[in-house]
């Protein structure tokens, strides 16, 4: 998978490595193993007015995501544009070969050769977070465990069966799922780490919640300048309010 370079100054420094367990998913004490990990209460929490972290997050999909998954409705150039990413840095570290700025994000995985390995075509991801929401998208890249019952080795408890494999797990580490006895039901409890990720827990969370902010971004690159102008648009309304009813009194001042 082509790896791409920092976008910009804020990029150019490396994730830090560290050797820590995945500190949310993993407990690190008894009294931690205790409480039983509430994973689907976790939540997003981005904002996609954070440019650097959009930035951030673009850096992570071209080298984690594209591989298999594209954009088709997001060009380099809007992307450039609205992230404020250097021209010569989009042509040179963000562009795919064949491609130019005006070309939409596509995959270089052909998708028979996709479907024949995975079982299915990975999905396009330009509208992921707004058919699914930014939670679940979340949700579904912290809770990759260990399965060998699948074909590829690994689960997730934000979508069960996922033909996509755990990509993240260099990264996040290897986790296995700890379950308990709760009547005539095992019941998540909660994830045991087997290897040790190069990113801390707090890294991850951050590297997780870029790439969420990104995708949220591409589900709709104006959103930002729409809530602008709808709050335009709302203060005009209550000033041409604030008129009509001056116009009113004026009409009706002399009507006993």
């Amino acid at each position: 998978m082509r790896k791409v370079a920092a976008i910009l100054p804020a990029l150019l420094a490396p994730l830090a490595i560290g050797c820590m367990p995945l500190a949310a998913l993993a407990a690190e004490s008894g009294e931690e193993a205790a409480k039983p990990v509430k994973w689907e209460q976790w939540q997003a929490d981005n904002s996609i007015e954070d440019t650097a972290s959009l930035q951030r997050g673009a850096r992570n999909f071209m080298n984690y995501c594209n591989g298999c998954h594209a954009l088709k409705y997001e060009r380099y150039q809007r992307m450039a544009d609205d992230l404020k990413i250097p021209m010569d840095v989009l042509q040179k570290d963000l562009v795919a070969p064949g491609s130019n700025a005006l070309s939409y994000i596509t995959t270089s995985l052909p998708a028979a050769d996709a479907a024949n390995w995975f079982g299915k075509v990975p999905p396009d991801l330009s509208l992921i977070t707004r058919s699914k929401g930014t939670d679940y998208v979340y949700r579904f890249l912290k809770t990759f465990y260990v399965d060998p019952s699948t074909p590829t080795g690994s689960n997730n408890l934000a979508l069960p069966g996922a033909a996509m494999p755990a990509v993240l797990s260099d990264l996040s580490g290897v986790y296995e799922a700890v379950y308990r006895q709760d009547g005539d039901q095992k019941v998540f409890d909660h994830f045991a780490n087997i290897v040790p990720g190069s990113l801390t827990g707090a890294q991850y969370d951050d590297f997780v919640r870029d790439t969420v902010n990104f995708l949220d971004y591409v589900g709709e690159p104006s959103q930002i300048e729409r809530r602008t102008i709808g709050i335009w648009v709302v203060l005009f309304l209550l000033f041409l309010t604030w008129l009509t009813w001056l116009l009113k009194k004026e009409y009706w001042k002399d009507v006993h």
